[in-house]
Order: C-alpha cells, then structure tokens, then sequence
C-alpha cells in the first residue's frame, strides 16, 4: 500500500476540538503549525497538539500523511508518541504524548556536573530509538540536538526523539536522494546530492555525540579533536566510526551499540560540564521565539494542577490570537534577525562541505577561542 494511502482512517472528524481538550499554553511555533499545551476534559490528561490549518498544507498534502504514516507506525520509549488525530473544516490536530523535561542543550547548561558517561548514556538511548526506527525501515534525516527532549525534569529523565516532518519510508527498492536536512547535521552524501540510505542517521548521531563531549561542532578546522577540549575526552574512536564519510563503512546502530564507549566503561565519570556548558552556550545561542519547546509553559501549568487551580482553564498571557484560530502565531524575531540565522547557515553549510569534501582547507564558521 502507498505511503500514507489509509492516512484518513486515522482521522477523527470533530466540529470544535476543544469540546474534547482544554487548550492552555503555547509550546512551540514553526513554518506551517502550532504546538499547544492541552488537558483533556474527561480524564485531565496532559498532551500536545500540533495544530496545522489546512490552507497551509495546500500542495503540501503528502508531506504530513508521510508524518502521520510514520508516527502512527512507532511505539518506542524514546520516540514522542501520536496518541490521537482530529480533523475539522480548517485545521488538523495531531494529539501527541506531551514531553516536559525542555530541550537537550539547555538541561546541559543548567545541570552543575556533567560527565563523559552522562554523554554515553544519552547517545545510548539515541542509538536504541533509531535502530528501532531503521528495523522498521524508517529514516529520522533530521536528527539534531533541537529534535531531542527530556521526558520530565527529572534529574534521570530519559531523552525522546522528535519531529518526523522530514522522515521517510524506505520502499522496497527506493532510492532516497531528496537533499533534505539541518546545515551542520547532514551526511556528506546528501551534501553532494547522491542517493543516500539509512547511513545518514549514524551520521548524525555521531555529530551530536561530537557536540556532547566539546560543545561546538566538528569542522571548524584541520584537527577536529584539538587541545584543550579533547584532553579529558577518553576515546574519539567512536566518533570517527560514525562519521565515517564512506556510507558504506560507516558504523550502523548496531555496531555502535556494541561499541566499548557505549557498551562497556571506557567512557569516564569526570566533570566536563564546565568547558562544555560554556562552548555551548557560545555556539548554540539562539533567539527564544525559535526554541523548539517551551518547558516552562508545562511547568507553570503543572505547579497550578499541583496548586488545585486548574479547573480556571484559563492563562492570563494567552495570545488572542492563539491557540490554533484561523491565522498561526508569528515569531516575534525581527526581518534582520532572520535574515542573519539565514546567511549563518548558509555559511557553516557552506563551511561543512568543504571541510569535508577538501579535508586539506582550513575554515572556521565560528570562533572558540
């Protein structure tokens, strides 16, 4: 059967959703949708929802049944589930399992110690969800740090993979060549525009496990594990295996799970927090109307149902414009402010491909020291 050919048997037709949820904060914004905090009436249930009006998928049409087709495929401990959909005359809503623990780089930031080992056990869980994903024969190609949450605050709080807007399906025999993906993240192969597989994942994974243990991104210049950063890192080997620039050399998921760094204790319990924290925080600003989730909405609404105050239904700074009525939020960053993030991408993309397909030309996108 065709992609996403029974997509509408999935769909619950509803005249107004919030007869069924109670709609509180606003957790996210992007291109084409709204993410909302809701409760559900009849069992107080906390979820997420992504709201998409239907004039904004014209001609897009393909693209969320592809999404759809994928969510309503998985059930991993650390994938975000799709609980539920509904449809009416104007929007679509994705129901989907609520993650309150706030993006992967800002929990970094804020904890106190921060080791190799935390790094490892994070990269682990990354590696189980997307070997679940690629025996099913789903490719993620978009795995990046944003698209990574914390289940709960929780000091051990697992980690949930996110966004599948640009997944995919292997077909028998297809070939995936689309160029599609976040500068910086990207496989080599897709870069130079060949056909790629699965392969593009592990790439990935071994970018963020880069920026895990150093804090800024590989391919800044000739020695990607240079001093001081690397000095108290007790193993770089199972980086190079999954950014192998080869596809076809390069570590599976399987072959990383097996590897000492993630399977056995060779990864070391040492306080890197500080060096990393900082890089991060040099090399990953961004502005808050683009941050992927926001925890704080869940937080705050969690400590009203703690406070019994829940029933209110209401926030006092929600937008009148919000959630989900016939326009979608606008960021609040100025033209200028993205015409910036723009070229800044244009240029570490630019900065990635020569750096790997000219591994002998030294650039920089960015500064460490």
């Amino acid at each position: 059967m065709p992609l996403g050919e029974d997509g509408h048997s999935w769909k619950k037709k509803t005249s107004d959703v919030k007869e069924i949820y109670d709609f509180k904060d606003v957790l996210g914004t992007g291109a084409f949708s709204e993410v909302v905090l809701a409760e559900e009436k009849r069992t107080r249930r906390l979820v997420a929802i992504k709201c998409i009006p239907k004039k904004a998928l014209e001609g897009k049409e393909n693209s969320i049944e592809n999404e759809i087709a994928v969510l309503h495929k998985i059930k991993h401990a650390n994938i975000v589930s799709l609980e539920d959909i509904f449809e009416n005359k104007s929007h679509l809503y994705l129901v989907m399992q609520l993650v309150s623990g706030g993006e992967l780089f800002d929990r970094i930031v804020e904890k106190g110690f921060y080791t190799e080992k935390d790094a490892s056990k994070l990269i682990q869980q990354i590696l189980d969800a997307v070997k679940y994903l690629h025996d099913m024969g789903i490719v993620h190609r978009d795995l990046k740090p944003e698209n990574l949450l914390y289940y709960s605050m929780e000091e051990d709080s697992k980690i949930m993979i996110s966004d599948f807007g640009l997944s995919k399906i292997e077909g028998s025999g297809s070939v995936m060549s689309t160029a599609c993906g976040t500068p910086g993240y990207v496989a080599p192969e897709v870069l130079a525009q060949k056909p790629y597989s699965k392969a593009v994942d592990c790439w990935s994974i071994g970018v963020i496990a880069y920026i895990l243990l150093c804090g800024y991104p590989p391919f800044y210049d000739e020695n990607d594990f240079d001093s001081p950063y690397w000095d108290d890192i007790s193993d770089s080997d199972f980086i190079v295996h999954l950014m192998e620039r080869d596809p076809g050399q390069r570590y599976t998921c399987d072959q990383a799970l097996q590897h000492p760094w993630i399977a056995g204790d060779t990864a070391l319990d040492k306080n890197i927090h500080e060096s990393v924290s900082a890089q991060i925080k040099k090399n990953f600003a961004k502005s808050k109307w683009k941050q992927a989730f926001n925890a704080t909405a869940v937080v705050r609404h969690m400590r009203r149902l703690q406070l019994g105050t829940s029933q209110e239904g209401q926030t006092s700074d929600r937008s009148p414009h919000s959630p989900c009525h016939e326009r979608l939020l606008l960021p609040e960053g100025t033209e200028e402010e993205e015409e910036e993030e723009e070229e800044q991408s244009r240029q570490c993309l630019h900065t990635t491909f020569r750096r790997i397909f000219k591994p002998k030309t030294r650039t920089r996108c960015a500064e460490r020291k």
